[in-house]
């Protein structure tokens, strides 16, 4: 028994998280408990040595000291309040107005919402919770179908998944050992791409079945010509200016996503006030769930490198990598597996779970076959949105049944969701076959001529200078 543990301690440690999480039990304490029980079993096995957990405080420490996870609790006050602030319900009115006349207009001002919303706040279950009380009732009481009003409505909210600002980029990133803007920069178009398959879609439903989806009567249509357009320029155009206020500054370099994140949440504030919106009880509740979100998310990620000091310490890591590595296929073969694995997983995980657990053990495997880590972490992020999505447990579906009406069948929403769940697999392959859609702008590269390069040493002790001719390389280590 001794040697058989031995031989597969890695295996078992991995098997007994999972069984705790299929369980129920809470995750940072799972992955934590893991850590600590198979490692304290591993030490007196004597396939650790007992200084194993003095390692684990500078671990802790070394989460506290990372200035990239501010951006969450930035990110997530900015969010609660625009959407507490009333910006949703605003731009849903004037996008609907704009898009009235048209089969399906309600269903494409959802989407386009939806879009703004997640580029914005970064929080799904704002964007999902904002349009079910919002849009929810008026596209029933105007005639569009349940099972695609639901539908739209919480794939839309999980935009804020893919489109930056978005949460789970951030520790994607983290994860990764990659750069947050780089990482904002390549989801850029797969989530604008995503945005029109959905709008896609919807158009083909007001094509095919123009009765699912039906424009606003006349009497509906309560702004015209200058009146629209003055009530659209006004309500657009200050979460427009936010939305260039945190990415543009992040995407030129000029602010990192922890000092855009600290911007956005000041604008957000702003904005508030500039409405007439922000009291203390409004201020009281964003930052109680900003706190809340933000532990949460600190608390799997303590318990996440609790468990992988296990596990890497009986080398669990190589362990996964064999497995991975070993499959048929190569690169392809190891895709097909990873996401496959992934989307099965999202029925029982949410993303920040899966961002804990399961991408610190893909990242070595992907790069050690030399796939890029930027388009591997958006993949699987993109991968990962369904599980928001997958019925019986996705936590959109979850959020938009907490607040739709009692008319609208739990069964409605499973159905309106699984279209929706299908072009997400679509965009999974879409990137697949087209890697460029993640790295165009990112594999741009500085190009220097060799002709003209010279190396000057600085003047040292002995006097004189040194010019290496451009093409002699210099030793490793050593001066010129």
């Amino acid at each position: 028994m001794t040697e058989f543990l031995i031989n597969n301690m890695a295996p078992i440690i991995f098997a007994s998280m999972v069984l705790f999480l299929l369980v129920g039990f809470p995750v940072s304490f799972a992955l934590a408990a893991n850590g600590i029980f198979f490692g304290l079993i591993g030490i007196e096995l004597g396939l650790l040595g007992p200084q194993l957990f003095q390692a684990l405080p500078d671990r802790i420490f070394g989460i506290m000291n990372n200035d990239t996870l501010l951006a969450i609790p930035f990110f997530t006050f900015m969010g609660l309040i625009l959407e507490r602030s009333g910006m949703a319900e605003d731009l849903l009115d004037t996008i609907g107005q704009l898009f009235g006349p048209l089969r399906g207009g309600l269903a494409f001002a959802v989407i386009f919402v939806g879009a703004l919303l997640a580029a914005t706040t970064g929080v799904v279950a704002a964007s999902v919770i904002s349009m079910g009380l919002i849009s929810l009732p008026i596209m029933l009481r105007y005639g569009y179908n349940t099972k695609l009003a639901t539908g739209v409505i919480a794939a839309s909210g999980t935009l804020a998944q893919i489109l930056p600002p978005s949460l789970v980029l951030i520790i994607m990133a983290d994860q990764l050992g990659k750069s947050v803007g780089e990482m904002y920069q390549g989801a850029f178009i797969p989530a604008i791409v995503l945005t029109f398959l959905y709008v896609g879609y919807v158009a083909l439903v007001a094509i095919f079945r123009a009765d699912w989806v039906p424009a606003l009567p006349l009497e509906a249509r309560t702004l015209h010509g200058m009146k629209l357009f003055i009530r659209a320029l006004t309500t657009m155009v200050p979460p427009l200016f936010l939305i260039f206020l945190v990415l543009g500054t992040i995407f030129m370099g000029i602010a990192t996503p922890t000092e855009g994140g600290a911007m956005g949440a000041t604008g957000a504030l702003i904005m508030a006030v500039a409405r007439r919106r922000l009291s203390m009880s409004l201020l009281k509740q964003a930052m109680e769930s900003t706190a809340k979100l933000t532990t949460f998310v600190i608390f799997i990620l303590v318990g996440a490198r609790v468990f992988s000091l296990t596990f890497y310490g009986v080398d669990g890591h190589r362990w996964v990598e064999h497995l991975l590595t070993g499959l048929p296929g190569g690169e392809v073969g190891f895709l097909i597996v990873v996401n496959v694995l992934v989307f099965l997983l999202a029925f029982f995980l949410d993303f920040f779970e899966l961002s804990f657990i399961v991408v610190p053990l893909l990242g070595p495997v992907a790069q050690a076959l030399g796939i890029d880590l930027i388009w591997f972490g958006i993949l699987l992020a993109v991968n990962m949105q369904t599980s928001f999505m997958h019925p019986p447990f996705g936590f959109a579906l979850f959020f938009l049944r907490s607040v739709a009406p009692a008319s609208v069948k739990t069964t409605d929403i499973y159905w309106g969701a699984i279209p929706f769940v299908c072009i997400q697999i679509v965009m999974v392959g879409l990137l697949i076959a087209f890697p460029q859609l993640v790295t165009f702008g990112l594999d741009k590269n500085v190009k220097v001529d060799l002709d003209t390069v010279e190396i000057d040493i600085p003047t040292s002790d002995y006097g004189g200078t040194y010019s290496a001719p451009a093409g002699m390389d210099t030793p490793k280590g050593e001066p010129g």
